[in-house]
C-alpha cells in the first residue's frame, strides 16, 4: 500500500514571472499569449508553465508559477516521434529503404498475432498512425518499463483496428525504432544524434535510453495528483517518447526541420502530407488550423510529470513551444488559445 497523494494546490497570480528578452522584433510589448500563462496555474492547477517563443531573430521567454526556468530539461512525451519520422524520412532520400515497403521486409515474423500481419503494413501506415495496430500503452498505462519487443508484442495480443483509418498508436514508432535499427545497424537514438541532434547543437537534447534521472538543470515533474515523478525509467515509452530536451531545442529543431534544414523540399512536402491520414496527421507532425485560419504545424507530447507543445508556422520562421511540469492540461481548452494568441494576427 502507498501512502495517500497529496493534491498540489493551485498557485496564486502573484508568484507568475514574467521574463522577455529584447531581440528583433519582439522586443516590444508582450502578446496576449504571456496573460494566458497564469490562467494554466488557476484555472488548470498546474504546478508551473512555461513557454519560448521564436520569430525571426528574436525570442520571447515567459513562465508562471515557481520552479521553473528557461533552461530546464524535462520529459517530452510523444515530440519524440518528430524525431523519429525526421529520421526514417531521411533513410528514404537516401534509398535506404521506401514508404511503400511492407514492416515485414525489415522485421520479418514480429508483427503477428491475433489478425495482425507486419506483410500487410506498410512503414508509410506506421508513420502516419493508419496500421491499425493496439497501442500497447493502454495496457501499460505508461508505467511499465518495457523493451520494444515486449511493447509490439504486448500489442499484438489485441486484434487492430480498421486498417486505413487513423488511430493514434505509440506502437507505431516503436516499431519504426526498431526499422531503423535494422536499416542502419544503430540505435534510433544513436542515428537521431548523429542527424539531428549534432548537426543542429540540440546540446539539451538527448535520449536517455533507461536512465531515470534528467540532466541539470531541472525542476520537479509532478503527476496530475500531485505525485513527484521527477525519477522515471523512460523505457515506458521508447521510440515513441523517451526524449528529454530544453524549450530553445525544440524550438531550434521544428524552425530547422519547417524550414527545410535536415529535408529536402520532396520529403518535407512528403511529411506534411495528411491524405493518408484523412487530414489528422502527417508523418510525426499535425496541422491545427486556428480560429484565424492561420495553420501551424507541429507536435505535442505527454508523458508522466510532463506536458509539451510545439507549433509552428509552415515555413518554421515562427515557433512556439510551451510547456507544463505536470503530466495533462487539465482545461483542454487553454491549448488553441495559447496558440490563437501566438499566431493569429494581432489588431493594434
Amino acid at each position: 500500500m502507498t501512502p495517500p497523494l497529496r493534491r498540489l494546490p493551485a498557485l496564486p497570480l502573484a508568484l507568475v514571472l514574467f521574463a522577455l528578452t529584447t531581440a528583433g522584433s519582439l522586443a516590444s510589448a508582450p502578446p496576449p499569449t504571456d496573460p494566458l500563462l497564469p490562467q494554466l496555474l488557476t484555472r488548470g492547477r498546474v504546478p508551473a508553465a512555461a513557454l519560448l517563443a521564436l520569430e525571426g531573430a528574436g525570442t520571447r521567454y515567459a513562465e508562471a508559477g515557481p520552479g521553473i526556468a528557461r533552461s530546464d530539461h524535462f520529459r517530452a512525451g510523444s515530440i519524440t516521434k518528430t524525431f523519429i519520422a525526421t529520421v526514417v524520412l531521411q533513410l528514404a532520400s537516401e534509398d535506404r529503404l521506401s514508404l511503400s515497403d511492407p514492416v515485414e521486409r525489415y522485421l520479418p515474423g514480429l508483427v503477428r498475432g491475433a489478425g495482425n500481419d507486419g506483410r500487410a503494413l506498410t512503414l508509410r501506415s506506421l508513420l502516419t498512425h493508419t496500421s491499425g495496430l493496439y497501442d500497447y500503452v493502454r495496457d501499460t498505462e505508461a508505467a511499465v518499463p518495457v523493451t520494444a519487443v515486449q511493447a509490439v508484442r504486448i500489442a499484438l495480443t489485441h486484434p487492430p483496428a480498421d486498417r486505413g483509418r487513423f488511430a493514434y498508436s505509440n506502437t507505431n514508432y516503436v516499431l519504426l525504432g526498431l526499422v531503423v535499427e535494422q536499416v542502419t545497424g544503430r540505435s534510433y537514438a544513436a542515428e537521431a544524434e548523429r542527424r539531428i541532434i549534432g548537426p543542429l547543437d540540440l546540446d539539451g537534447t538527448s535520449f536517455p535510453g533507461s536512465r531515470t534521472s534528467l540532466p541539470s538543470p531541472h525542476g520537479r515533474a509532478y503527476d496530475t495528483d500531485g505525485t513527484d515523478v521527477t525519477e522515471l525509467d523512460p523505457r515506458t515509452a521508447g521510440a515513441a517518447g523517451e526524449l528529454v530536451t530544453t524549450l530553445t531545442d525544440l524550438d531550434r529543431f521544428y524552425a530547422a526541420l519547417l524550414g527545410g534544414d535536415l529535408l529536402t523540399p520532396r520529403w518535407l512536402r512528403e511529411m506534411l502530407d495528411t491524405r493518408t491520414a484523412h487530414g489528422s496527421y502527417g508523418m510525426g507532425l499535425f496541422p491545427a488550423t486556428l480560429p484565424c485560419g492561420v495553420t501551424v504545424w507541429g507536435h505535442n507530447g505527454r508523458i508522466s510529470g510532463s506536458y509539451v507543445r510545439t507549433a509552428a508556422t509552415v515555413d518554421g520562421r515562427h515557433v512556439l513551444t510551451f510547456r507544463v511540469n505536470t503530466t495533462a492540461l487539465a482545461d483542454p481548452d487553454l491549448e488553441p488559445a495559447l496558440l490563437a494568441a501566438e499566431f493569429c494576427p494581432r489588431t493594434p
